[in-house]
Formats: structure tokens, C-alpha cells, sequence
């Protein structure tokens, strides 16, 4: 078939604005791009896979080798821990680690209780996580007998959609009302989300006030276990959704690491974008193995130097 040049020229210009226009949306946030990512979490939520199946929020929800274990008792010597974020809290790291003490490191997941094993269920992703690892760190030092692991991670997620209002609001709430029927009270609350709002560009007062709607909406719930606020802002490449460049000095930083308020319960977590180097991002943005031990470790003697 012959093409005309104008017609060809018109061709050109047709898709150079498709593209333009695809990117800024994109970057802003604009219509259709919120429309295909809906539609991507959709397809995602609810392909098959020979291994796994997810819920409609996208959580990871059965594995064919996770066998429900009878829920351990909570006593004073039980670690109950809600883990809410995005990917750097979900299943999206570069090794898998499973518990080393057998039942004593759990698993809860929608009233039930698996040995921890990666991945987790109740966060997004198929990958490794580095929160098993954090249970048998945390039996390593013999302060505590068990470890309940109650995640609620997914990928992309601002802080907007955790609070009051957003759609991942009643996930969050969910898992913790699952918890207090099952008889556990949770015992600490390890937030490690803010790479997508660096890039969305959100400022420091924004971030603070959901935050800070976020846990009145957790305490409503009758959560009042000190939360642990992570500096998590850098994420780098563009097929990872993140900045070409990251400044460590950002608005979402500055809000992270002004939260901490004894009177709120809200305590310094574990900082991330200054601890681990590039050798330890096994794609610029999200933990290989060696970035994976340094944040385990460094949150397993944050919270046992918080004990009494």
C-alpha cells in the first residue's frame, strides 16, 4: 500500500502526541493512566498462575506449599507485628527466607496462620521479603518465644489511599480486626512506604497530615501499639515507576523523620535510603540479598532496644 508524505507526516505526528501524551499522564497522574493501571492491577488480581492466587486488591492470598498451622497463643514474649507499605514492604525483594524455628515465626493472613515463609500472604508480589528474616533475628536474641508476621503491603500504594477514604484504608483495618478476633493484640506497627509519593511529588505538610490520618484510623481500631515510621523515599529507573536522580533531603524525608512523637506513639524506623548502598538494590529501587540482611538486622535491634 502507497503512503502520500503528508499522510505519512500525519502518521508520525499521530503517534510522536500518542506518546507525549502517554507520559505525561503518566508522570501526573491524569486520564487514561489511572485507567490503565486499574485495569493492569485487575488482569493482575485475577490471572491464573500455576503457583499462586491473589485477592482483588492484588494481595497474595494462597501458595500451593502453605499449609494453615495452628494460630500460638499470644503471651507477653509474643511479637505481633502489622507491616503496611508498598513494594519495599511486600514481596518484591531479591531473596526468599523462611522461618528457622518452625511454628514460632508466623504467618497471618485472613484469621489464619502459616510457618513464614517467602513470599508472604496478605502483600503483593512473588518474590522475597526480608520480614522472616526479621522473626528469626528477633528469636535469635531470645527476647521473644514467638513471632506473628501480619503484612498488608502493595506496590505503588501513596499514603493517600491507606487513610480514611482510600481504597487500601479497609485492608489495612481488615487485617487488624482479623488479629484482634483471632485474640492477638499487635504489638508493633512498621510502615515502610514513601518511594511513589517522592515521585509523585507529594510536600511535607500533605504527607504528615495522612499519616497522621492514617494511624487515627488504625487507632480506631483499637491499635495502640507504637508505630515505626521507615525513611523509604528512594526508588531509581524508570521501569520501576521511580526518579532517574534521588535527593536525600526531600519533603517526604523531612515528614518522615518529623513524625516520631512519644505523646502519639510514633517512633524513628529504620532508614533505608541512607543505610543500604547501591550494590544493595538489585534494581535500583527494591532489596537484593544484601540489602534485605542490613534492613532485618537494623529493625531487629531497633525494636529490641525498645523493649522494657
Amino acid at each position: 500500500m502507497h503512503m502520500s508524505p503528508a499522510s505519512f507526516l500525519l502518521a508520525i505526528l499521530f503517534l510522536a502526541g500518542t506518546f507525549l501524551l502517554g507520559g505525561y499522564s503518566g508522570r501526573h497522574d491524569l486520564f487514561p493512566f489511572p485507567l490503565f493501571q486499574a485495569l493492569k492491577t485487575r488482569a493482575g488480581a485475577t490471572a491464573p498462575h500455576d503457583l499462586y492466587t491473589f485477592d482483588k486488591a492484588g494481595r497474595l492470598a494462597s501458595g500451593d506449599r502453605k499449609n494453615a498451622v495452628t494460630c500460638p497463643q499470644q503471651t507477653d514474649r509474643t511479637a505481633v507485628l502489622l507491616l503496611i507499605g508498598q513494594s519495599n514492604a511486600g514481596n518484591h525483594a531479591g531473596q526468599r527466607f523462611r522461618s528457622e524455628y518452625g511454628e514460632k515465626v508466623v504467618n497471618f493472613f485472613n484469621g489464619q496462620c502459616y510457618v513464614a515463609a517467602s513470599p508472604l500472604l496478605g502483600s503483593d508480589g512473588i518474590g522475597g521479603e526480608y520480614w522472616t528474616q526479621l522473626g528469626n533475628l528477633l528469636l535469635d536474641h531470645k527476647s521473644f518465644d514467638q513471632v506473628v508476621l501480619a503484612p498488608a503491603a502493595i506496590s505503588g500504594a501513596e499514603v493517600s489511599r491507606w487513610g480514611p477514604g482510600g481504597d487500601l484504608n479497609r485492608t489495612m483495618t481488615d487485617t487488624a480486626s482479623q488479629l484482634q478476633q483471632r485474640g492477638y493484640l499487635v504489638t508493633h506497627v512498621i510502615w515502610v512506604q514513601g518511594e511513589i509519593d517522592y515521585v509523585r511529588g507529594t510536600n511535607e505538610k500533605d504527607y504528615r497530615d495522612r499519616f497522621v490520618s492514617l494511624v487515627s484510623s488504625l487507632r480506631s481500631f483499637g491499635v495502640a501499639a507504637p508505630v515505626y515510621v521507615a525513611i523509604a523515599t528512594k526508588c531509581l529507573g524508570a521501569s520501576n515507576g521511580g526518579t532517574r536522580f534521588h535527593s536525600a533531603d526531600n519533603p517526604v524525608a523531612r515528614a518522615q523523620l518529623a513524625l516520631p512523637d512519644p505523646a502519639a506513639n510514633l517512633r524513628s524506623g529504620v532508614n533505608s535510603d541512607a543505610l543500604l548502598g547501591d550494590l544493595d538494590r538489585y534494581d535500583d529501587c527494591h532489596f537484593g540479598a544484601s540489602g534485605e540482611q542490613k534492613v532485618a538486622r537494623a529493625w531487629a535491634d531497633l525494636l529490641l532496644s525498645t523493649l522494657p
